[in-house]
């Protein structure tokens, strides 16, 4: 794996929430960060509550970076114009682990399929560019076990690898658990598995 293939993009935080406009249909969209899909629901009946006069709360979300699996819900406009419109733009910018939800309130003029699919799209890429888009990295976690006299070459290896401490038991037996980027993670644990007296065990 190369340093490309460990990072990607996605929100910490949820976006404003945007309006767009189309012959007196609003449109409002956002995007949120989201770590499961359990994570979907409670937004969008909180927006339901906030919005008690939306036809419509339409969304997409988009979840892993290997194998990515995604959802698109038209909430009730006719088939892949609303959902699919929002995917795309997750596709677009290129960003997962994300929900962009669009609520429609209706103004009394219909837009037809073609303008519905521009409108939803239109939302979704304006919540995306008002989204704080950030640059994560897929790390792995190395679980080290090992006696007292082996602290200092394990703490100094740790250093020279610019290796994240998760978690530290120091007692006669020693217990560490350190993060290092996907990318790096068999090499560095070649290096403390060479070492005698070192237990370690990988989790990603």
């Amino acid at each position: 794996m190369d340093k490309k293939e460990d990072v990607y993009r996605t929100v910490t935080k949820p976006s404003p929430e945007i309006l767009y406009k189309d012959r007196k249909s609003k449109f409002y969209a956002a995007v949120y960060p989201i770590a499961t899909e359990d994570d979907v629901k409670p937004i969008v009946e909180e927006l339901r509550k906030k919005h008690h006069t939306a036809n419509h709360v339409c969304y997409a979300w988009q979840l892993g970076t290997d194998n990515p699996v995604y959802r698109a819900n038209d909430d009730g406009e006719p088939n892949n114009s609303a959902g699919m419109p929002i995917y795309g733009q997750i596709q677009s910018f290129d960003v997962t682990n994300v929900l962009i939800t669009v609520t429609r309130i209706f103004g009394g003029t219909k837009l037809g399929v073609g303008g519905l699919i521009q409108a939803y799209k239109t939302a979704a890429q304006m919540a995306l560019e008002s989204a704080q888009i950030v640059q994560k990295t897929l790390k792995a976690e190395l679980h080290l076990k090992f006696e007292y006299p082996m602290m200092d070459l394990v703490m100094r290896t740790i250093k020279q690898k610019d290796l994240d401490m998760v978690s530290q038991k120091m007692e006669l037996d020693c217990e560490l658990v350190v993060a290092v980027r996907l990318s790096e993670s068999e090499e560095t644990f070649q290096l403390f598995d060479e070492m005698h007296g070192v237990d370690v065990k990988m989790t990603v």
